[in-house]
């Protein structure tokens, strides 16, 4: 979720440790079982605030005439296709994964959130309010706006 939010391997996992890590200092005597959702309020609150920062750097690069600089390729994409898939069907899978990529990047914050919690991390509804702190039935608007922006996005590669 949080490579997702930010774009940026190293940025997320800095943000995970950093939520795990609070939620070790601040919520180790509570219930194993509540540590879930705790840790996910946790980490939507670090992504939130990961976007504050680098909105107020982005201004000041702007300033000063310095662009991000693109990250190295992923070593892991190097790997050869032990599945026996054509060269065209490699291609295609990967056009259709990075159409969903951007696609959940291009969502509002909140139809991302809703999305990532419900789908990618399986949580019921109720979880998800909790801890994007919100009603019900705002996660239900949000993840169903989500769902209906991502279909009309994604036609062309997941029919």
């Amino acid at each position: 979720m949080a490579e997702i939010a930010t774009g940026s391997r190293e940025d997320a996992l800095d943000i995970v440790q950093d939520a795990m890590c609070k939620l070790v200092e601040k919520y180790a005597s509570r219930e194993p079982a509540e540590w879930g959702a705790l840790f996910h309020t946790i980490l939507q609150s670090r992504i939130n605030d990961w976007y504050r920062r680098t909105f107020v750097r982005n201004r000041f690069r702007v300033w000063f005439g310095r662009e991000d600089d693109e990250h190295d390729s992923d070593p892991i994409q190097t790997i050869a296709d032990d599945r026996g898939r054509s060269p065209e069907q490699h291609v295609q899978s990967a056009r259709s994964m990075d159409a969903l990529d951007q696609a959940i990047r291009d969502l509002s914050g909140r139809q991302q959130q809703a999305f990532m919690l419900r789908i990618f991390e399986g949580l019921d509804i109720a979880e998800t309010a909790l801890i994007m702190k919100c009603s019900e039935g705002s996660v239900k608007t949000h993840y169903s706006r989500a769902v209906h922006t991502l279909r009309e996005k994604l036609g062309d590669h997941w029919p």
